[in-house]
């Protein structure tokens, strides 16, 4: 079974309604203060409100698409993941290191992974600043205002960056490359996490680079939406997998160059 056998449409309008449960658990303790932060073996926050969050929209995944498994950042995964099965990814608070400073960019990520690994469908929803992004193999990508589209800008000193040279940049050797980008860019930012992708497909910047390091619920949402708007998103040598840690998306007619200033 592919993407091309399902209707995809009603996939997302139910990866929507998941967004409206996220949205619901996740806000108002936000803005309340209300949560205890806890810290994971590897040194990154969790909240109460992580695996809350998670916790719904799994047991919600069960109930109306019972043969589907799921894969969470949290609960790690339930159902048979692979196979003859769909697999839906979820981060349920992407950037929960903003949440637990009150800094109101985060989201609940929201991917769907065909049979053969391919996340065809994808939501980030980001309740505190406003913002949604949504979309899915052949139907399109959205915000909240309607269709989104990359930029056609054609040159790198004319492009505006998103870049996350860390660590694992430098374990490579190529976070001085990152820098270099940046500063031959014509502007060059750190949005972070989900929202320099989104930025990327709704055409506001032109190129994102992200952390090395990634795991595959931080990025799978993001590559339908990015790829319906006419972008272009890789692992950071140009292949086609989200599970290679690493992610960077561009408006497509930058990739290649943009491959090229940061090979390492």
């Amino acid at each position: 079974m592919s993407a091309r056998d399902v209707d995809l449409s009603a996939e997302l309008d139910f990866a929507l309604s998941l967004a409206d449960l996220a949205d619901a658990t996740t806000l108002q303790p936000f803005h309340d203060r209300g949560f205890t932060v806890d810290w994971k073996a590897n040194r990154t926050e969790v909240t109460e409100l992580d695996r809350r969050t998670e916790e719904v929209l799994a047991e919600t995944i069960a109930h109306f698409r019972p043969d589907d498994a799921v894969y969470g950042e949290e609960f790690g995964e339930r159902g048979a993941v692979g196979g003859s099965r769909w697999t839906w990814v979820l981060d349920p608070i992407d950037g929960t290191s903003n949440y637990a400073r009150g800094v109101p960019v985060w989201a609940t990520l929201i991917g769907l992974l065909d049979p053969n690994d391919v996340p065809v469908l994808g939501v980030v929803s980001a309740p505190a600043i406003g913002a949604r992004w949504h979309g899915a193999t052949g139907v399109g990508a959205f915000n909240r205002r309607g269709p989104i589209r990359v930029s056609t800008v054609p040159r790198i000193d004319e492009a505006q960056v998103s870049a996350t040279p860390n660590a694992g940049w430098d374990a490579v050797g190529g976070y001085q490359r990152v820098i270099d980008l940046g500063r031959n860019a014509y502007r060059v930012r750190g949005f972070g996490d989900f929202w320099q992708h989104m930025l990327v497909a709704e055409g506001a910047i032109d190129v994102a680079i992200d952390a090395i390091g990634l795991e595959p619920y931080d990025t799978a949402a993001l590559w339908p939406i990015v790829a319906e708007a006419g972008g272009r998103i890789t692992d950071r040598l140009g292949g086609s997998s989200f599970r290679n840690g690493s992610a960077v998306s561009t408006n497509g007619i930058l990739h290649a160059a943009v491959l090229d200033a940061i090979a390492c």
